[in-house]
């Protein structure tokens, strides 16, 4: 592995944290100070696995990274897609041993940021300690969101609601886009839903027949936001908190 030193990768974390928190310039320039060493998953490569005791948190430069559960069987439940300027496993830094696995989902730019540096960092600034916190404690928010839906939520509603939150998270909540790549296969949008690729191939078509959406060759063309977010249950005012 090869240290970047390209201090402008660690840019969209910033600017991600910056969103919820008021950071100083000192403390700006500390998290772009970060060390960080860049690598490249293919596609389905496990980046984490389930146990690891890390040394690192992984920030998403490029490409799609989903964190997940496994049963005994092998089979696989995605619990949170992770985009890039995104820690996708921030927590590490004080559990080290994650009970969770990351896999990436397309060709991903991963920059492994050691615990240490961030545990140094967050000990001489607080305020990006609660950064860090703020940005954790928004991480359970939307895992809670994703299980209410698994758990309560018909097929449409879980297809619908999936499709919401990356159009967000690609836009904004004030202007959602609709119109973006999102390179996951059936079985991955399977693993993202709790349904079978049968169903969610039956979910896709009735939306597109309907006019609402359009997922083909992962891509993503939203023609009726209104009618997505009502399928999806999905709250522009419950997802900006």
């Amino acid at each position: 592995m090869a240290r970047s030193d390209d201090v402008s990768s660690l840019k969209p974390f910033l600017e991600r944290l910056l969103s919820r928190s008021k950071l100083s310039p000192v403390e700006c320039e500390a998290i772009l100070g970060l060390p960080a060493h860049e690598r490249i998953f293919e596609p389905h490569r496990d980046i984490g696995r389930l146990g690891d005791n890390r040394s690192h948190s992984s920030l998403v430069l490029k490409g799609l990274v989903g964190r997940f559960m496994q049963n005994s069987r092998g089979d696989r439940q995605l619990t949170a897609l992770h985009l890039a300027g995104e820690m996708a496993d921030l927590d590490g830094v004080v559990r080290p041993d994650i009970m969770y696995g990351l896999e990436a989902l397309a060709t991903t730019t991963i920059a492994q940021v050691p615990h240490q540096a961030l545990r140094a960092m967050a000990q001489k600034h607080p305020a990006i300690a609660e950064a860090f916190w703020r940005e954790s404690a928004s991480d359970v928010i939307n895992l809670s969101r994703w299980a209410l839906h698994l758990g309560r939520g018909s097929a449409r509603t879980r297809v619908a609601n999936l499709l919401c939150e990356m159009a967000v998270r690609m836009g904004s909540v004030d202007a959602p886009r609709l119109e973006f790549s999102l390179p996951l296969t059936q079985d991955q949008l399977s693993d993202a839903t709790g349904l079978t690729a049968v169903h969610v191939n039956r979910t896709l078509k009735s939306l597109r027949e309907e006019g609402i959406v359009t997922y083909r060759l992962r891509e993503v063309r939203i023609s009726d936001w209104e009618a997505l977010a009502v399928e999806g249950e999905f709250d522009l005012s419950e997802f900006n908190r």
